[in-house]
């Protein structure tokens, strides 16, 4: 139950259990980094700082606020580099965020937003259900929970799934971690009482009313078959290599 505006702490481990369940249950993707040297906060700007993300996630094409719902959530687009001959995909999401005393909640899933509908060079996949959760283990370390359940919109070949599950999701959790142990030096040289994520009396993204948003569906975009594409003839991503 709130308090005063707080959660405590039988509220807060219900929450943990709730979202953690859903992705056991459902064969979600799950990974975990423990990060040393890293506060929770820290981690928590690293994830929401879209000027920063730009420096350090060199398999995005692209990624810009769009609108805000509420204090503590907003519409954003973000683009995604395939490996060569596959095509990019992107996604428009609705992403709500939460502190939990020391710890952090980011949640996000994809809707319709009549602006932003699917362009003609990418894929348009589904966020069903994407999630961080970030827990303090002290005064200097943190652990970064994620949590996803993606439709990429086709079928894709056997070799893409297990590229994924073996290299791309492991080493961007990595990477996040890295860029986090830089982030503090960054932000003090670039706008460093800018956290709209934090501070809602910074956000001046323009307002838009859920009643213009729906849920995206995956059954209703179009699905790409992929599956025949060979390994050969791809071109691998930097965020591959060991």
């Amino acid at each position: 139950m709130k308090n005063g505006g707080r959660i405590n702490s039988q509220e807060k481990q219900r929450m943990i259990h709730r979202l953690v369940v859903v992705w056991v249950q459902e064969g979600g993707r799950k990974m975990r980094i423990v990060c040393k040297d890293v506060t929770a906060e820290t981690l928590y700007d690293v994830l929401h700082d879209t000027s920063y993300r730009k420096k350090w996630d060199t398999n995005m094409i692209d990624t810009y606020d769009i609108a805000r719902l509420t204090a503590n959530a907003d519409i954003g687009y973000y683009s995604w580099k395939c490996p060569s001959p596959l095509k990019n995909r992107d996604f428009v999401t609705m992403r709500s965020w939460l502190p939990l005393g020391n710890d952090y909640l980011i949640i996000n899933y994809s809707v319709k937003h009549p602006q932003h509908p699917p362009k003609k060079d990418y894929v348009r996949a589904v966020s069903l259900l994407t999630g961080y959760l970030i827990q303090s283990n002290g005064a200097n370390c943190s652990t970064l929970y994620y949590l996803t359940q993606v439709d990429p919109k086709g079928s894709l070949p056997k070799w893409v799934v297990n590229r994924v599950s073996q290299f791309v999701a492991p080493k961007a959790m990595r990477k996040i971690y890295k860029a986090s142990l830089k982030y503090p030096e960054w932000k003090r040289k670039h706008n460093p009482n800018l956290k709209p994520w934090m501070y809602p009396e910074q956000n001046v993204l323009p307002c838009i009313n859920v009643s213009e948003l729906t849920v995206q569906r995956a059954d209703s975009l179009e699905n790409i078959d992929e599956s025949s594409l060979s390994e050969e003839k791809t071109q691998h991503s930097d965020e591959e290599e060991t």
